[in-house]
């Protein structure tokens, strides 16, 4: 019939802009990018600007005539298929562009790396994440890397999208992206804003099908070691009891019923209440036994109500910053939060609410050494009822107070943003060569999971009444990420992928026969030291579950303490007589 427009054919009459969505990895010391098959941490900027472009397209904002294409890439999982993106866009009824998302300092080489080949092709290439957003907020002109980027004909951008993507959208499709676009002054409301939800079959490749969703962003403190404060902002923004419960249900339609909750401190979030009565909600009225891990600071336990809602809402895992137990070295990085004599009731607090303790140790602080250090951790394994404790370097991170004022005063910086990974010195230390500082960081983790303290452990644990079979899962996560892999645990995974054809531009293609035998040594020592390694936890936690005063188990860290602790002047701070 004339006059009549099959809708096969107007589909066909349609143009595909295609959204390419990359979260780069970054180097390993031998130039191999770092990938799983399986990863341990979601990027939460991966999910939100999916999330975004997804409402983009649902809205229609580019035109009726254009078919609006997603795709998600995490390299920490995946390797990006360079080829068969190129391929996509041969043809001329397709266009797009390509988006490395949440780009951290230690992943910015990489994606410069990766952007590459697009370039090459004239397909757009943006980066944004961290790295960008907080050289933009810190620094009084752009360092080279971010220049030299721009001078590639890469678009960086800075600061939150939610209320800003579909106008870079609109550029791009126009041919007229910015070189740069920074909204860092124009921090969007989180409240009724786009879920962060990734497609089931993204989540499927990390461990335990992990997903994320931020509660809110910013922090009120002032930690000059902090990005945080600097690229979110010091005026805390908020998702409310609804947006999580969104969040939720539609993740349980796919399966997904673990999540780690990014908020840097979750106990700041003014809504904190209702978003926990709210799970508990659906956990005891709706079947949905979700559970999640939290980032909390350490007064939190000062919160009437909040641990013990917390444990209820299904927090089975907290991460506290604990950074260190020298009150100098706090007071010097403005992290007046943190009250060392009170850390011990605030952890018992956690540990009768049954959730997992990990905290965070900074080294590197002006006044640490190599004795100051090993002697702190002592205090910590003889005082502190904490179940895992994981070290980081003190870095100046870009987009921190520390980098800035590095920056100013002309103090050597690493040059090689690859290393900004919290585990390698990047700058100088007053009191430590570089090699005593990396040694002290190796030896702290020696020290805390040796077998006699995982041995207090594991005690503690069972004196609590709580699973073992748990903490030694995760002590063998933690402990072996370090021993076979060499690697911090949240950048670990499980079973290393590695391409002979893909490394770091001036590290030379290895051998063929090389670089598989060396492949196959390391594959084999790795799964030998990790069997031995859980055949002796095994052992003891078989031992210490069989006996018979194991429940009675008591020391100071597990001692009652009264909610008023004295807070000592001395540099540094003992908890043994409080």
């Amino acid at each position: 019939m004339r006059g009549f427009a099959s809708p096969f054919r107007l589909y066909s009459l349609k143009k595909s802009f295609r959204i390419v969505l990359i979260k780069p990895s970054h180097y390993d010391d031998a130039g191999y990018v770092i990938r799983w098959q399986l990863s341990s941490i979601p990027s939460n900027s991966l999910a939100c600007l999916y999330a975004i472009t997804e409402k983009v397209r649902l809205s229609g904002l580019l035109g009726d005539e254009i078919d609006l294409v997603i795709d998600v890439y995490d390299e920490t999982n995946q390797k990006i298929p360079i080829e068969k993106i190129l391929k996509r866009f041969k043809t001329p009824e397709v266009r797009g562009m390509i988006c490395m998302v949440g780009v951290q300092s230690n992943q910015f080489p990489r994606a410069v790396d990766l952007a590459q080949p697009f370039l090459d092709r004239s397909i757009p290439v943006l980066i944004g994440g961290f790295h960008v957003s907080g050289c933009l907020a810190m620094l009084d002109k752009l360092p080279d890397d971010l220049s030299g980027a721009m001078r590639d004909g890469i678009t960086l951008v800075a600061g939150e999208v939610e209320a800003t993507w579909g106008n870079i959208l609109q550029d791009a499709l126009q041919g007229d992206l910015k070189p740069l676009y920074n909204f860092l002054d124009d921090l969007p409301a989180l409240q009724e804003q786009s879920a962060p939800i990734l497609p089931a079959k993204v989540i499927s490749r990390y461990v335990g099908s992990l997903a994320t969703f931020d509660a809110g962003r910013g922090c009120p403190f002032t930690c000059s070691f902090c990005t945080i404060i600097n690229v979110q902002g010091r005026k805390s923004r908020f998702r409310t009891a609804d947006d999580v419960e969104a969040i939720v249900r539609e993740n349980w339609k796919n399966g997904i019923r673990r999540y780690f909750v990014t908020d840097d401190d979750f106990a700041r979030n003014r809504n904190w209440e209702s978003i926990f009565d709210r799970l508990i909600h659906l956990r005891e009225n709706e079947g949905m036994n979700i559970n999640m891990i939290l980032q909390v600071d350490t007064a939190c336990h000062r919160i009437p109500r909040f641990i013990q809602k917390a444990g209820k809402a299904g927090c089975h895992k907290v991460f506290i910053g604990l950074e260190n137990i020298n009150a100098a070295a706090l007071k010097s990085t403005g992290k007046k939060q943190n009250h060392v004599a009170q850390y011990r009731k605030m952890l018992q607090d956690w540990r009768q609410a049954g959730v997992l303790i990990t905290a965070g140790y900074i080294i590197g602080f002006p006044d640490d050494t190599h004795d100051s250090v090993m002697r702190d951790i002592e205090t910590i394994k003889r005082e502190l009822p904490i179940d895992l404790l994981e070290f980081f370097m003190l870095t100046p991170l870009p987009g921190s107070e520390d980098h800035r004022a590095l920056v100013k005063a002309g103090v050597w910086l690493e040059p090689d943003m690859n290393k900004y990974d919290l585990e390698y010195p990047c700058t100088e230390h007053p009191l430590m060569s570089s090699e005593e500082w990396r040694q002290t960081y190796m030896d702290a983790w020696h020290s805390y999971y040796g077998d006699e303290n995982v041995e207090r452990l594991f005690r503690r644990r069972l004196a609590d009444g709580n699973s073992l079979r748990r903490l030694q899962e995760q002590v063998m996560w933690f402990y072996g990420s370090i021993l076979f892999e060499k690697l911090h645990p949240l950048q670990s995974g499980i079973l290393r992928r590695k391409s002979r054809s893909e490394r770091r531009p001036g590290f030379p293609v290895e051998n063929v026969v090389r670089f598989y035998t060396r492949r196959f040594f390391d594959i084999t020592s790795t799964a030998i030291g990790l069997l031995r390694l859980h055949l002796k936890l095994n052992k003891m936690r078989k031992r210490i579950q069989n006996d018979p005063e194991g429940k009675a188990y008591c020391d100071i860290a597990t001692t009652p303490v009264s909610e008023t602790l004295p807070v000592s002047d001395e540099k540094f701070v003992t908890i043994s007589g409080t």
